[in-house]
């Protein structure tokens, strides 16, 4: 990787984790680490464009079918591809046919720009994790192996001790605070060769644990609000994201989405 190199556009590709969520701007959109390295990266060239396609809820079958052909056609100088993480958490998995998905949407993006970056997401700590880390480690091989072959970037995001650390993600557990998101967008700026302005892999400051009667509150806030709702989509075949689209469809001059809210 070029140290300190000029990049003119970038195209970001994938889920809820890309299009931002839970990182909420005053006006009720998403911001994320995606927008977040877009600003960096546009403060540094005039004229630099931007696309995110990602979309809340896809499988990496969708991304590969919906996401990967458009952001191939852009040719931008920078492509990240993050998926599959919502096939894992399925209760049923072919890991067969998500290595096939994840293989094609390489396989298009790697020669149709100077950079394509992959990741090993991050995951948070507790019994969830646990329940469903085989298939996440399962996915990263995958991820690394395809890396390897088409000279993709990877950046490990899962072995970073901060990011499983439960106080950098939202009150729903499955999606990273404005804090997770902002080491997010420095841990892929490393990867582009450009000068660290942060040790993003830092631990949080120790603190007290919660006590018994807040733990089991949060736990009943979490089931109601986020919990059922989410196996009642898994139960009727629904998606958070059926029949939206993308906050930047179009690789166009970087704008912000909210001016007052970009640091």
């Amino acid at each position: 990787m070029e140290m300190n190199a000029s990049y003119t556009s970038f195209v970001a590709v994938g889920d809820s984790f890309t299009e931002g969520m839970s990182d909420l701007l005053p006006n009720g959109s998403y911001r994320g680490w995606a927008d977040l390295l877009a600003a960096r990266l546009a403060a540094r060239e005039p004229g630099f464009r931007y696309a995110n396609l990602a979309v809340r809820g896809k499988l990496i079958g969708q991304i590969a079918e919906e996401q990967a052909p458009v952001a191939a056609a852009m040719g931008a100088d920078v492509v990240t591809l993050v998926g599959g993480l919502n096939d894992t958490l399925r209760p049923k998995v072919d890991m067969g046919r998500v290595r096939g998905h994840l293989e094609a949407a390489v396989e298009l993006l790697a020669p149709s720009s100077k950079h394509l970056v992959l990741m090993r997401s991050p995951g948070r700590n507790g019994p969830v994790m646990e329940r469903f880390r085989p298939r996440m480690e399962e996915l990263f091989t995958i991820i690394e192996e395809l890396a390897a072959r088409h000279g993709a970037l990877v950046v490990d995001l899962y072995g970073a001790p901060a990011l499983g650390d439960p106080r950098m993600w939202d009150v729903d557990r499955l999606h990273l605070t404005a804090e997770g998101h902002r080491r997010v967008a420095e841990a892929v700026w490393q990867a582009l060769g450009l000068p660290a302005e942060q040790d993003w892999r830092t631990e949080l400051p120790a603190s007290m644990p919660p006590g018994w009667a807040l733990r089991r509150s949060q736990d009943l806030s979490f089931a109601r609000r986020h919990l059922l709702p989410w196996v009642g989509r898994r139960l009727t075949g629904r998606s958070s994201g059926d029949g939206r689209p993308a906050k930047r469809p179009d690789l166009l001059p970087y704008e912000p989405v909210a001016k007052d809210r970009l640091s």
